[in-house]
């Protein structure tokens, strides 16, 4: 089993920055591949950003490439979502993810454990 907390979630102007961050207790964390999803309000939970176990394979749906970076700290049992350049359309609730097995898919089927989300508003 594991727990994911997600924190750092806010208001930001557009063209701001916001960094969130999931804690991880229970099983090995750097056994797990993460993944960060989103959802807007009457929207589906979409995929944002992967990171691999090791940290060396990431993956970035089209719309944030170039703003947002996702990395990983295993001595700390954490993952990161660096957003910047935010966007009135980056407005969700953010959610962690964790997957058992080392790949990155974008499917929110694929992944194992989830937080209860963070929510992140950006106002034009």
């Amino acid at each position: 089993q594991v727990q994911l907390v997600e924190s750092g979630g806010g208001l930001v102007q557009a063209g701001g920055s916001l960094r969130l961050s999931c804690a991880a207790s229970g099983r090995t964390f750097s056994s797990y591949a993460m993944g960060w999803f989103r959802q807007a309000p009457g929207k589906e939970r979409e995929f944002v950003a992967a990171i691999s176990s090791s940290g060396g394979n990431t993956h970035y749906t089209n719309s944030v490439k170039g703003r947002f970076t996702i990395s990983r700290d295993n001595a700390k049992n954490t993952v990161y979502l660096q957003m910047n350049s935010l966007k009135p359309e980056d407005t969700a609730v953010y959610y962690c993810a964790a997957r058992f097995y080392d790949t990155i898919p974008t499917m929110r089927a694929s992944y194992d454990y989830w937080g209860q989300g963070t929510q992140v508003t950006v106002s034009s």
